[in-house]
């Protein structure tokens, strides 16, 4: 996709993949195969929104829509954005603008809680968005509703288009931090199925705490070239020899 469109943002992409293969086909998301206009389905929303595409050939797998608008991504002749929009099946909210989707997910979380729906909301953070203040608003907000059915997943691969996180503006101690406002907080290898998966096993189970996963990553993981390299966040074309051994690295992922 990101080769025939010739543009994206592969990093942001490639480290959240094991987090969003774990939803789907983990048994953790509740949705309904060929209906993404299910009103009991859970929500999900990718905050970082240069990084949805992931979400693409999932929905398509699911029966959302035709398979063949993935060779149409990012063109003009089909609807898949290089950021999330509602016009997408499946997608439930617009992102792009960093730090929206936790307060958007806290409202869908807190209109479940109205509804006496088991509906749950799971929103997909970056670490960038750790610097945006309407991101601390909502953990205020969503700690003093008790929004245990609102599930964060931060994508910690402690790279921004600047650099390292901890060089440029220190996160850490991130877990403490989310505890502090009220959270139950939970540090894993985002890359570790069953450290995901064990994780997302608290869902229900956090006493009226609303629940962030910490996912530690690798941007760019899989791509030997891209992995940990900033300058990945953006699309920069590849040459034959490049796009070989990308397609060899990802092969051995999938051999594995």
């Amino acid at each position: 996709m990101l080769v025939s469109a010739q543009q994206g943002h592969p990093g942001s992409v490639l480290s959240q993949i094991e987090i969003l293969v774990s939803l789907f086909y983990g048994d953790i998301m509740r949705y309904e195969k060929n209906n993404p206009n299910s009103k009991t389905r859970d929500k999900i929303i990718i905050s970082k929104g240069h990084s949805a595409m992931g979400l693409y050939p999932i929905f398509a797998d699911l029966g959302y829509f035709d398979k063949n608008e993935l060779n149409k991504f990012g063109t003009t002749k089909g609807f898949l954005r290089i950021f999330g929009n509602i016009n997408i099946p499946g997608i439930d909210a617009t992102s792009g603008s960093l730090g929206h989707g936790p307060g958007i997910g806290a409202g869908y979380a807190l209109a479940a809680k109205h509804d006496n729906s088991n509906q749950r909301t799971f929103v997909i953070v970056s670490e960038g968005e750790m610097y945006e203040g309407s991101i601390w608003e909502t953990a205020l907000f969503a700690s003093h509703n008790k929004l245990d059915n609102l599930v964060l997943i931060l994508d910690r691969n402690n790279k921004i288009i600047l650099g390292d996180t901890e060089d440029l503006v220190a996160l850490e101690p991130i877990q403490n931090k989310w505890e502090s406002f009220g959270f139950k907080a939970i540090r894993v290898n985002g890359h570790s199925f069953g450290e995901l998966m064990n994780a997302f096993s608290n869902i229900g189970s956090t006493n009226g705490k609303p629940l962030i996963i910490i996912a530690d990553t690798v941007k760019g993981k899989g791509i030997s070239f891209m992995e940990n390299e900033p300058s990945w966040h953006y699309w920069q074309g590849l040459n034959d020899n490049q796009l070989k051994m990308a397609r060899e690295d990802l092969k051995k992922i999938d051999d594995r």
